[in-house]
């Protein structure tokens, strides 16, 4: 493909309250074997783009790991591959990385030492399935001197946490806000983004001389009257993890035939690092219906419309339904978790509850002891 990846993996959410602790964003585990950055680095590796920047910056330990080798998303390769980048502390230099934009500055030999023509720039916080040769498609029939993936905005989004954009009948991006507190459009940006290789340097060295560091405000929106900037509709699955409800929702609708077969089924599939585990065992007496269940996992309890991850054991006469149970968890005998999520390595001793509400889930942080 004539294009390079950058994937922005580096935010760290508070809306994910105790999820990000200890986490990037795009390390938060979904769909029972997955995590967030899965996602896009397969979307990549699926559109045959074989050079991919991963940008981390907080909590970036568990996403290292999760990259620690290449060769699950078909990168790794002596040409291209895959490449991780964090903040580069010398003496001269005590910055972290300032914003989105500075973090592909900081790291500009990347693509000044590539020779593709486009680059694609895509969030790691999103579930979704793009072919990224599409947008790149349309980026160039429209001559575009940057394109915008958008979608319209689901019933109920917080538009407040988009960026929302405006297009007129050619489809051409006639306004841009960023977070807005009234906004105008229910059109929401992905966060997903094709440029020219070139310009997206002279672009990056021209507001860097200025002190400005992001890439929509102070690039995006700063240039939308100047540039040419097109928008391109996207009407397949998305959610962004950019809150515990969404957060919450996403894992659930996993338990969806027709999602869960979109990314484990329908090819290209979404790729992820292994782990070599017996399947879930199902004892005597236990129940599970509507629910996915990791390797490794012990069940003897009822679990109803949840998510469990590996190696989660349940213990006799508890029941786990509505819910989301991390890696490693330890639930007791005549446990009670319902509208929760409980984090990696959770333990419930016996007879404990642990209840939520649909719209508002409690969470367990990691290593919580009850």
């Amino acid at each position: 493909m004539k294009a390079i990846g950058i994937i922005l993996a580096g935010g760290n959410n508070e809306r994910l309250e105790q999820l990000t602790d200890l986490r990037a964003t795009s390390a938060v585990p979904v769909g029972s074997c997955y995590r967030s950055l899965d996602f896009p680095l397969s979307n990549m590796s699926n559109s045959g783009i074989g050079k991919v920047a991963v940008i981390t910056q907080y909590n970036s330990r568990s996403l290292h790991d999760h990259l620690s080798s290449a060769k699950w998303w078909d990168l790794g390769r002596k040409q291209g591959g895959l490449f991780i980048f964090s903040p580069y502390l010398t003496n001269k230099n005590s910055f972290w990385f300032r914003g989105t934009a500075d973090s592909i500055y900081q790291n500009i030999t990347y693509l000044k030492r590539s020779n593709e023509s486009y680059v694609v720039i895509v969030s790691g916080n999103a579930v979704y399935k793009m072919d990224y040769n599409h947008i790149l498609d349309y980026h160039i029939e429209k001559d575009a001197d940057i394109t915008i993936a958008y979608r319209k905005a689901d019933p109920g989004d917080d538009l407040s946490s988009f960026g929302v954009l405006e297009v007129d009948d050619q489809n051409r991006v006639t306004d841009l806000e960023e977070k807005p507190l009234d906004p105008q459009s229910d059109l929401v940006s992905l966060g997903i983004y094709v440029i020219q290789r070139t310009l997206l340097i002279k672009l990056l060295e021209a507001i860097q001389a200025e002190d400005r560091y992001d890439l929509v405000k102070d690039i995006i929106i700063r240039y939308r009257k100047k540039l040419k900037i097109y928008g391109f509709h996207y009407d397949g699955y998305w959610k962004t993890l950019n809150s515990v409800k969404s957060y919450f929702d996403c894992n659930m609708d996993f338990l969806k035939k027709e999602v869960r077969d979109l990314f484990t089924k329908d090819f290209p599939y979404i790729e992820t690092k292994p782990k070599d585990e017996p399947p879930g065992k199902y004892n005597a007496g236990s129940q599970a219906k509507d629910a996915l269940v990791g390797s490794g996992s012990i069940i003897n309890g009822y679990i109803s419309h949840s998510v469990l991850f590996r190696k989660v054991f349940t213990g006799e006469n508890s029941s786990i339904v509505n819910s989301i149970v991390m890696e490693g968890s330890y639930i007791g005998n005549g446990c009670k978790v319902e509208n929760a999520i409980l984090d990696k390595e959770v333990v419930l001793s016996d007879g404990k509850q642990v209840v939520g509400s649909y719209e508002n889930p409690v969470i367990l942080a990691k290593g919580y002891v009850l």
